[in-house]
Protein backbone atom coordinates (compact mmCIF):
# COMPACT_ATOMS: atom_id res chain seq x y z
CA UNK A 1 0.00 0.00 0.00
CA UNK A 2 2.81 2.37 0.92
CA UNK A 3 4.42 1.12 -2.20
CA UNK A 4 1.05 2.07 -4.39
CA UNK A 5 0.88 5.61 -2.79
CA UNK A 6 3.81 7.00 -3.33
CA UNK A 7 3.39 5.39 -7.19
CA UNK A 8 0.10 7.62 -7.21
CA UNK A 9 1.56 10.86 -5.86
CA UNK A 10 4.56 10.62 -8.12
CA UNK A 11 1.97 10.15 -11.04
CA UNK A 12 0.11 13.21 -9.37
CA UNK A 13 3.15 15.15 -9.38
CA UNK A 14 4.14 14.37 -12.37
CA UNK A 15 0.62 15.20 -13.40
CA UNK A 16 0.79 18.89 -12.02
CA UNK A 17 4.12 20.17 -13.38
CA UNK A 18 2.55 18.95 -17.09
CA UNK A 19 -0.84 20.80 -16.48
CA UNK A 20 1.05 23.38 -15.02
CA UNK A 21 3.39 24.34 -17.93
CA UNK A 22 0.27 23.60 -20.62
CA UNK A 23 -1.04 26.83 -19.07
CA UNK A 24 2.71 28.66 -18.20
CA UNK A 25 1.21 32.34 -18.84
CA UNK A 26 -1.47 31.82 -15.88
CA UNK A 27 0.56 30.04 -14.07
CA UNK A 28 3.19 32.21 -14.38
CA UNK A 29 1.33 35.50 -12.89
CA UNK A 30 0.05 33.47 -9.72
CA UNK A 31 3.76 32.83 -9.40
CA UNK A 32 4.80 36.28 -9.30
CA UNK A 33 2.39 37.03 -6.17
CA UNK A 34 3.84 33.71 -4.24
CA UNK A 35 7.12 35.14 -5.02
CA UNK A 36 7.07 38.28 -4.07
CA UNK A 37 5.10 37.33 -0.44
CA UNK A 38 7.49 34.40 0.20
CA UNK A 39 10.13 36.75 -0.59
CA UNK A 40 9.15 39.74 0.99
CA UNK A 41 8.80 37.82 4.27
CA UNK A 42 12.47 36.14 4.09
CA UNK A 43 13.54 40.02 3.24
CA UNK A 44 11.75 41.53 6.28
CA UNK A 45 12.88 38.65 8.57
CA UNK A 46 16.46 38.29 7.26
CA UNK A 47 16.65 42.06 7.66
CA UNK A 48 15.31 42.60 11.19
CA UNK A 49 17.75 39.44 12.34
CA UNK A 50 20.84 41.52 10.91
CA UNK A 51 19.73 45.07 12.17
CA UNK A 52 19.24 43.01 16.09
CA UNK A 53 22.50 41.30 15.32
CA UNK A 54 23.77 44.66 14.62
CA UNK A 55 23.05 46.16 17.69
CA UNK A 56 23.66 43.70 19.93
CA UNK A 57 27.53 43.46 18.44
CA UNK A 58 28.01 47.02 18.80
CA UNK A 59 26.50 46.81 22.77
CA UNK A 60 29.08 43.69 23.00
CA UNK A 61 32.13 45.79 21.65
CA UNK A 62 32.11 48.28 24.54
CA UNK A 63 31.12 45.60 27.27
CA UNK A 64 27.92 44.44 29.13
CA UNK A 65 29.71 45.34 32.45
CA UNK A 66 28.92 48.74 31.37
CA UNK A 67 26.69 51.28 33.51
CA UNK A 68 25.58 54.72 32.58
CA UNK A 69 25.05 57.21 35.62
CA UNK A 70 23.21 60.39 35.13
CA UNK A 71 22.16 63.63 37.03
CA UNK A 72 17.98 63.58 36.91
CA UNK A 73 16.59 67.02 37.25
CA UNK A 74 20.43 68.41 37.63
CA UNK A 75 19.27 71.83 35.88
CA UNK A 76 19.11 75.26 37.58
CA UNK A 77 15.37 75.82 38.72
CA UNK A 78 14.70 72.35 39.34
CA UNK A 79 13.19 72.37 43.12
CA UNK A 80 14.85 70.42 46.22
CA UNK A 81 17.30 68.58 43.49
CA UNK A 82 21.27 69.86 43.72
CA UNK A 83 22.67 70.80 40.61
CA UNK A 84 24.84 68.19 39.39
CA UNK A 85 27.08 65.25 40.60
CA UNK A 86 30.36 66.43 42.62
CA UNK A 87 33.55 65.41 40.63
CA UNK A 88 34.87 63.89 44.84
CA UNK A 89 31.72 61.89 44.74
CA UNK A 90 32.11 60.61 41.04
CA UNK A 91 35.77 59.78 41.52
CA UNK A 92 35.32 58.37 44.97
CA UNK A 93 32.91 55.39 43.59
CA UNK A 94 34.96 52.83 43.22
CA UNK A 95 36.26 53.34 46.63
CA UNK A 96 32.66 53.31 48.19
CA UNK A 97 30.99 50.19 46.31
CA UNK A 98 32.39 47.06 46.12
CA UNK A 99 30.33 46.24 42.85
CA UNK A 100 31.94 49.16 40.81
CA UNK A 101 36.00 49.03 39.60
CA UNK A 102 35.95 52.04 37.58
CA UNK A 103 34.62 55.28 36.83
CA UNK A 104 34.96 58.23 34.55
CA UNK A 105 33.02 61.41 35.18
CA UNK A 106 32.70 64.02 32.29
CA UNK A 107 30.98 66.79 31.28
CA UNK A 108 30.16 68.07 27.86
CA UNK A 109 29.84 71.45 25.82
CA UNK A 110 30.20 72.60 22.87
CA UNK A 111 32.50 75.09 20.71
CA UNK A 112 33.72 75.79 17.51
CA UNK A 113 37.49 74.41 16.76
CA UNK A 114 39.71 77.62 15.13
CA UNK A 115 42.92 76.47 13.79
CA UNK A 116 44.93 79.37 12.30
CA UNK A 117 42.47 81.77 12.27
CA UNK A 118 39.57 80.23 10.55
CA UNK A 119 37.12 77.71 11.99
CA UNK A 120 37.43 74.41 11.10
CA UNK A 121 34.78 72.34 13.01
CA UNK A 122 32.22 72.88 15.52
CA UNK A 123 32.51 69.99 17.94
CA UNK A 124 31.40 68.57 21.49
CA UNK A 125 33.86 69.76 24.00
CA UNK A 126 33.78 66.64 26.47
CA UNK A 127 35.55 67.37 30.20
CA UNK A 128 37.21 64.15 31.07
CA UNK A 129 39.52 62.34 33.66
CA UNK A 130 42.20 59.58 33.02
CA UNK A 131 40.46 56.76 32.76
CA UNK A 132 37.89 57.85 30.66
CA UNK A 133 39.45 56.58 27.26
CA UNK A 134 40.12 53.07 29.05
CA UNK A 135 36.30 52.83 30.61
CA UNK A 136 35.16 53.53 26.69
CA UNK A 137 37.18 51.43 24.64
CA UNK A 138 38.99 54.13 23.14
CA UNK A 139 41.90 53.84 21.50
CA UNK A 140 45.00 56.23 20.23
CA UNK A 141 46.38 56.29 17.11
CA UNK A 142 48.80 59.02 17.79
CA UNK A 143 50.17 60.73 21.08
CA UNK A 144 49.10 60.49 24.30
CA UNK A 145 45.52 60.51 26.18
CA UNK A 146 44.60 62.98 28.83
CA UNK A 147 45.67 62.07 32.01
CA UNK A 148 45.17 63.36 35.66
CA UNK A 149 48.24 65.28 36.01
CA UNK A 150 46.86 67.86 33.30
CA UNK A 151 44.80 69.30 35.78
CA UNK A 152 43.37 72.41 34.43
CA UNK A 153 46.19 72.69 31.53
CA UNK A 154 45.33 73.32 28.23
CA UNK A 155 45.40 70.00 26.47
CA UNK A 156 43.45 68.25 24.39
CA UNK A 157 42.85 65.22 22.23
CA UNK A 158 40.75 65.30 19.32
CA UNK A 159 38.32 62.91 17.20
CA UNK A 160 39.54 60.82 14.00
CA UNK A 161 37.55 63.75 11.91
CA UNK A 162 38.66 66.38 13.69
CA UNK A 163 42.13 65.38 13.13
CA UNK A 164 41.67 64.93 9.14
CA UNK A 165 39.94 68.71 9.61
CA UNK A 166 43.18 69.94 10.75
CA UNK A 167 45.22 68.26 8.28
CA UNK A 168 42.61 69.78 5.42
CA UNK A 169 43.69 72.97 7.37
CA UNK A 170 47.28 72.73 7.00
CA UNK A 171 48.08 70.94 9.84
CA UNK A 172 50.85 68.25 8.64
CA UNK A 173 50.55 66.13 12.14
CA UNK A 174 47.51 67.67 14.67
CA UNK A 175 49.99 66.35 18.02
CA UNK A 176 51.60 69.70 19.06
CA UNK A 177 49.29 71.94 17.02
CA UNK A 178 47.85 74.90 18.57
CA UNK A 179 43.62 75.09 18.32
CA UNK A 180 41.26 77.49 19.81
CA UNK A 181 38.50 76.47 21.92
CA UNK A 182 36.43 79.29 22.66
CA UNK A 183 39.27 82.00 24.29
CA UNK A 184 41.41 79.21 25.21
CA UNK A 185 44.29 77.87 23.35
CA UNK A 186 44.43 74.48 23.43
CA UNK A 187 47.88 71.93 22.35
CA UNK A 188 46.56 68.60 20.94
CA UNK A 189 48.17 65.61 22.38
CA UNK A 190 46.57 62.73 21.26
CA UNK A 191 44.36 61.89 17.59
CA UNK A 192 41.67 58.86 18.44
CA UNK A 193 41.49 56.22 16.16
CA UNK A 194 38.48 55.96 14.11
CA UNK A 195 35.55 54.44 15.57
CA UNK A 196 31.42 54.21 14.95
CA UNK A 197 29.29 54.87 17.87
CA UNK A 198 28.70 52.26 20.18
CA UNK A 199 26.25 50.90 22.39
CA UNK A 200 25.13 53.47 25.10
CA UNK A 201 27.71 55.98 24.49
CA UNK A 202 26.26 59.42 24.27
CA UNK A 203 28.67 60.44 22.06
CA UNK A 204 30.23 60.49 18.96
CA UNK A 205 33.70 59.99 19.42
CA UNK A 206 35.40 60.85 15.72
CA UNK A 207 33.91 63.96 16.02
CA UNK A 208 34.98 65.26 19.81
CA UNK A 209 37.53 66.98 21.57
CA UNK A 210 38.69 65.61 25.06
CA UNK A 211 39.86 68.47 27.56
CA UNK A 212 40.33 67.71 31.25
CA UNK A 213 37.18 67.91 33.36
CA UNK A 214 39.09 70.51 35.59
CA UNK A 215 39.99 72.93 32.19
CA UNK A 216 36.31 71.99 31.03
CA UNK A 217 34.96 73.66 34.74
CA UNK A 218 36.72 76.72 34.04
CA UNK A 219 36.22 76.91 30.08
CA UNK A 220 32.36 75.92 30.64
CA UNK A 221 31.82 77.03 34.12
CA UNK A 222 27.52 77.34 34.13
CA UNK A 223 28.00 73.12 32.48
CA UNK A 224 27.42 70.69 35.79
CA UNK A 225 28.85 67.60 35.56
CA UNK A 226 25.83 65.04 35.07
CA UNK A 227 27.29 61.79 33.67
CA UNK A 228 29.11 58.92 34.35
CA UNK A 229 30.83 55.67 33.14
CA UNK A 230 31.09 53.23 35.41
CA UNK A 231 32.14 49.41 34.70
CA UNK A 232 30.92 46.96 37.25
CA UNK A 233 33.00 44.24 38.76
CA UNK A 234 33.25 40.56 37.41
CA UNK A 235 30.50 38.58 38.22
CA UNK A 236 28.24 41.13 39.90
CA UNK A 237 24.89 41.38 38.30
CA UNK A 238 23.27 44.71 36.79
CA UNK A 239 20.69 44.74 39.04
CA UNK A 240 22.63 44.78 42.19
CA UNK A 241 25.40 47.19 40.60
CA UNK A 242 22.57 49.63 39.70
CA UNK A 243 20.56 49.48 43.56
CA UNK A 244 24.50 50.10 44.78
CA UNK A 245 25.06 53.04 43.19
CA UNK A 246 21.96 54.81 43.79
CA UNK A 247 22.66 53.86 47.52
CA UNK A 248 26.26 55.47 47.36
CA UNK A 249 24.67 58.35 46.13
CA UNK A 250 21.65 58.87 48.35
CA UNK A 251 24.42 58.39 50.97
CA UNK A 252 26.93 61.01 49.46
CA UNK A 253 24.21 64.21 48.22
CA UNK A 254 20.79 62.72 49.52
CA UNK A 255 19.24 65.75 47.04
CA UNK A 256 20.50 64.33 44.46
CA UNK A 257 19.08 62.42 42.08
CA UNK A 258 20.46 60.02 39.71
CA UNK A 259 19.08 57.48 36.50
CA UNK A 260 21.55 54.52 36.42
CA UNK A 261 21.45 52.03 33.72
CA UNK A 262 23.06 49.12 32.42
CA UNK A 263 24.05 47.58 29.08
CA UNK A 264 22.90 44.14 29.80
CA UNK A 265 19.41 45.53 30.77
CA UNK A 266 19.14 47.26 27.86
CA UNK A 267 20.29 44.25 25.52
CA UNK A 268 17.18 42.54 27.11
CA UNK A 269 15.33 45.54 25.97
CA UNK A 270 16.33 46.19 22.51
CA UNK A 271 16.04 41.60 22.09
CA UNK A 272 12.01 42.51 23.16
CA UNK A 273 12.02 45.31 20.88
CA UNK A 274 13.65 43.88 17.63
CA UNK A 275 11.39 40.87 18.22
CA UNK A 276 8.30 42.65 17.78
CA UNK A 277 10.07 44.50 15.04
CA UNK A 278 10.73 41.49 13.44
CA UNK A 279 7.27 39.85 13.55
CA UNK A 280 5.65 43.56 12.85
CA UNK A 281 7.83 43.41 9.24
CA UNK A 282 7.00 39.45 9.02
CA UNK A 283 3.35 40.48 9.34
CA UNK A 284 3.83 43.42 6.23
CA UNK A 285 5.35 40.61 4.63
CA UNK A 286 2.50 38.52 4.90
CA UNK A 287 -0.08 40.60 3.39
CA UNK A 288 1.50 40.29 -0.20
CA UNK A 289 2.15 36.55 0.43
CA UNK A 290 -2.07 36.38 0.89
CA UNK A 291 -2.62 38.39 -2.26
CA UNK A 292 -0.06 35.72 -4.10
CA UNK A 293 -2.75 32.64 -2.09
CA UNK A 294 -5.33 34.58 -3.69
CA UNK A 295 -3.87 34.23 -6.83
CA UNK A 296 -3.21 31.04 -6.74
CA UNK A 297 -6.49 30.06 -5.94
CA UNK A 298 -8.61 31.79 -8.98
CA UNK A 299 -5.81 29.92 -11.40
CA UNK A 300 -7.04 26.71 -9.67
CA UNK A 301 -10.68 27.84 -10.11
CA UNK A 302 -10.17 28.44 -13.82
CA UNK A 303 -8.47 25.24 -14.41
CA UNK A 304 -11.30 23.22 -12.72
CA UNK A 305 -13.58 24.98 -14.75
CA UNK A 306 -11.57 24.52 -18.48
CA UNK A 307 -11.07 20.93 -17.11
CA UNK A 308 -14.60 19.54 -16.55
CA UNK A 309 -14.15 16.71 -19.17
CA UNK A 310 -11.39 15.57 -18.12
CA UNK A 311 -12.83 16.02 -14.84
CA UNK A 312 -16.08 13.80 -15.87
CA UNK A 313 -13.99 11.01 -17.78
CA UNK A 314 -11.86 10.29 -14.54
CA UNK A 315 -14.36 9.94 -13.02
CA UNK A 316 -16.48 7.56 -15.75
CA UNK A 317 -12.88 5.77 -15.71
CA UNK A 318 -13.93 4.98 -12.24
CA UNK A 319 -11.57 7.75 -10.03
CA UNK A 320 -12.80 8.36 -6.51
CA UNK A 321 -13.78 12.13 -5.92
CA UNK A 322 -10.50 11.70 -2.97
CA UNK A 323 -8.49 10.79 -6.20
CA UNK A 324 -9.43 14.39 -7.58
CA UNK A 325 -9.46 16.36 -4.63
CA UNK A 326 -5.59 14.95 -4.30
CA UNK A 327 -4.94 15.96 -7.71
CA UNK A 328 -5.84 19.67 -8.28
CA UNK A 329 -4.52 19.47 -3.99
CA UNK A 330 -0.81 18.31 -5.63
CA UNK A 331 -0.90 20.81 -8.41
CA UNK A 332 -1.72 23.64 -6.02
CA UNK A 333 0.78 22.69 -3.44
CA UNK A 334 3.44 22.10 -6.30
CA UNK A 335 2.59 25.75 -8.03
CA UNK A 336 3.00 27.29 -4.38
CA UNK A 337 6.43 25.24 -3.77
CA UNK A 338 8.20 26.33 -6.69
CA UNK A 339 6.94 29.89 -5.77
CA UNK A 340 8.40 29.56 -2.44
CA UNK A 341 11.96 27.96 -4.02
CA UNK A 342 12.29 31.41 -5.97
CA UNK A 343 10.65 33.80 -3.13
CA UNK A 344 13.70 32.49 -0.86
CA UNK A 345 15.94 33.09 -4.16
CA UNK A 346 14.19 36.59 -4.08
CA UNK A 347 14.25 37.01 -0.27
CA UNK A 348 18.28 36.12 0.04
CA UNK A 349 19.17 38.32 -3.32
CA UNK A 350 16.69 41.44 -1.49
CA UNK A 351 19.05 40.97 2.14
CA UNK A 352 22.53 41.06 0.48
CA UNK A 353 21.46 43.97 -1.75
CA UNK A 354 20.52 45.86 1.75
CA UNK A 355 23.66 44.64 3.62
CA UNK A 356 25.97 45.51 0.52
CA UNK A 357 24.10 49.12 0.16
CA UNK A 358 24.23 50.04 4.04
CA UNK A 359 27.41 48.34 5.00
CA UNK A 360 25.99 45.86 7.39
CA UNK A 361 27.37 42.17 7.55
CA UNK A 362 25.19 40.14 4.97
CA UNK A 363 23.87 36.59 6.61
CA UNK A 364 20.49 34.52 5.96
CA UNK A 365 18.43 33.20 8.66
CA UNK A 366 18.02 29.37 8.39
CA UNK A 367 14.62 29.29 10.48
CA UNK A 368 13.29 32.04 8.15
CA UNK A 369 14.45 30.28 4.93
CA UNK A 370 13.01 26.91 6.20
CA UNK A 371 10.16 28.59 7.15
CA UNK A 372 9.63 30.16 3.31
CA UNK A 373 8.89 26.29 2.18
CA UNK A 374 6.52 25.87 5.04
CA UNK A 375 4.46 28.60 4.20
CA UNK A 376 4.32 27.89 0.90
CA UNK A 377 3.41 24.40 1.07
CA UNK A 378 0.74 26.26 3.67
CA UNK A 379 -0.42 28.59 0.77
CA UNK A 380 -0.78 25.78 -1.36
CA UNK A 381 -2.50 23.63 0.86
CA UNK A 382 -4.84 26.70 2.18
CA UNK A 383 -6.03 28.58 -1.46
CA UNK A 384 -5.88 25.45 -3.40
CA UNK A 385 -8.40 23.16 -0.88
CA UNK A 386 -11.70 24.54 -1.79
CA UNK A 387 -10.86 24.75 -5.74
CA UNK A 388 -10.24 20.72 -5.15
CA UNK A 389 -13.32 19.93 -3.10
CA UNK A 390 -14.94 21.84 -6.01
CA UNK A 391 -13.41 19.70 -8.63
CA UNK A 392 -14.15 16.29 -6.92
CA UNK A 393 -17.69 17.42 -6.00
CA UNK A 394 -18.35 17.67 -9.78
CA UNK A 395 -21.32 15.01 -11.40
CA UNK A 396 -18.98 13.45 -13.92
CA UNK A 397 -22.22 13.29 -16.24
CA UNK A 398 -22.91 16.85 -16.06
CA UNK A 399 -19.37 17.49 -16.34
CA UNK A 400 -19.36 15.50 -19.56
CA UNK A 401 -22.07 17.46 -20.76
CA UNK A 402 -20.96 20.64 -20.31
CA UNK A 403 -17.76 20.18 -22.22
Amino acid sequence: KEEDGAVALKANVKEAVVSLYAAKQRSFLALIGIVIGIGSVIAMLSVGTIAKKQALDRFRELGTDYLTIQARNAGPGAPGVRSGIRLEDAVGLPEGTSAISGAAPWSQGRGAVVYGGKKIADAPVLGVTGTFLELNRLKLSDGRAISDLDFRRAHCVVGARVARSLRRAGAKEPVGEPIRLRDRICTVVGVLEASPRLGMQPFEADRTVLIPISTAQRLFPRQRLNQIVARMRPEVHHTDATKEVRDYFRRKAPRLSVTVQSAQRLIEQMQRQTQTFALLLAAIGSISLIVGGVGVMNVMLVSVTERRKEIGIRRALGARRLDIQSQFLIESVVLSLIGGVFGIAVGVGGTWAFCYFSGWQFLVDPVAAALGFVVSFCVGVFFGLQPARQAARLDPIAALRSA
